[in-house]
């Protein structure tokens, strides 16, 4: 396992949901307070609280958006390249996992307490394994 993937594992096990792991894995690459970068993945997890793009896609987008994103009005090539490596990274994810919703990987709606108590454990078993996925997408990606 890689070190940024245990860095994020590490993350989601002291408590921080799955998009602030995975972008906080990488926030040493980009020089970036890592309290800054956790307050902004905060409200992603659990597919934005409601079972919609997985919270570690959503932190690996973000951090597609820190190497490569538009910061100047008229980069037109920094905006296109930022959308092509989301675009190759949304697949790869979409390939390995099947789904990059949420619900769809838990097979369940996190809004549902009731569906929630009947799978107990289950997102201890594949948050971890999603966190670990886009981590290791991006490293693959030159990350």
């Amino acid at each position: 396992m890689s070190k940024k993937a245990q860095k994020a594992l590490e993350l989601h096990d002291s408590g921080f949901n799955c998009s602030q792991s995975v972008l906080g894995s990488f926030c040493d690459q980009f020089g970036i307070n890592e309290q800054l970068l956790m307050k902004l993945a905060s409200g992603f997890g659990g597919g934005l609280r409601c079972g919609e793009v997985c919270g570690a896609v959503s932190g690996a987008v973000m951090a597609v958006g820190l190497k490569y994103g538009q910061s100047i009005a008229n980069d037109q090539d920094s905006k296109k390249k930022c959308y092509e490596i989301t675009s190759a990274f949304m697949e790869e994810f979409l390939k390995r996992k099947g789904t990059v919703l949420c619900r769809e990987l838990l097979g369940y709606d996190v809004r549902d307490p009731e569906a929630k108590a009947k799978f107990p454990d289950r997102q201890k078993q594949i948050c971890p394994k999603a966190i670990e996925t886009a981590v290791l997408i991006l490293e693959e990606m030159g990350f």
